[in-house]
């Protein structure tokens, strides 16, 4: 009888431990899937945030991209147009428009016949082919003549302080009229009253200078 006992209460612990171990494997599959699922449901959240995030600043960029792009078409589209004609051709008649003026000013009426002559103003006063005896005076002693201008007047037909001292008035407006670059300088610097007193054999305050080497 005790054996009977004994066998149905080690049958009943293992139907108990059957009971316990299946209990705890229910509430496994229970609560275990439960977690599972709650924890999968947070992660899953979680990366949709980030792709809504990314997605937003996707917009946002392509958004920056095509205001870029319009503003770099439309800046093209402007340099592309051609410049007006009249743009192009305003300046040229303004540049143009001043030459007849320019040449108007440098026609002057030296000999005050009232007739623009040009080279023929006045009279030409009497040249050489070259110097007397081979030698020059120094025309630069008079104050206005410098080396170039000297090589001008040379080459005009005037080596002597003495043809430029005889001078008459005509051939003084001559000599104004064909100094060219110089046009005007014997009379605005005083050429025939220096040239007399040089060919007298006097001297000036600046035939000194140029004779000392102070100015040449």
């Amino acid at each position: 009888m005790f054996r009977e006992w004994g066998f149905l209460i080690s049958e009943m612990v293992v139907l108990i431990l059957l009971a316990a171990l299946l209990g705890l494997f229910v509430g496994w599959l229970i609560w275990g899937r439960r977690s599972t699922v709650n924890v999968d449901s947070g992660e899953a959240d979680g990366l949709r945030r980030e792709l809504e995030a990314c997605r937003a600043k996707h917009a946002d960029k392509d958004a920056r991209i095509a205001t870029l792009q319009a503003e770099l078409d439309a800046k093209a589209e402007l340099e592309a147009q051609p410049v007006a004609p009249a743009a192009v051709a305003a300046p040229v008649v303004e540049a143009a428009a001043p030459a007849p003026v320019a040449e108007a000013t440098d026609a002057v009426d030296y000999d005050g016949d009232g007739v623009l002559e040009g080279a023929n103003e006045g009279t030409k006063p009497e040249t050489l082919s070259e110097a007397r005896n081979g030698q020059a005076d120094d025309l630069k002693q008079i104050k206005g003549i410098g080396p170039k201008l000297e090589k001008l007047c040379n080459s005009l037909g005037f080596y002597h302080f003495d043809q430029i001292a005889n001078w008459t008035a005509d051939e003084e407006a001559w000599v104004n009229a064909n100094l060219e670059g110089f046009k005007g300088r014997v009379s605005r610097d005083t050429w025939i009253a220096q040239a007399k007193v040089l060919a007298a054999g006097g001297e000036t305050e600046f035939s000194k200078r140029v004779e000392d080497g102070d100015v040449y």
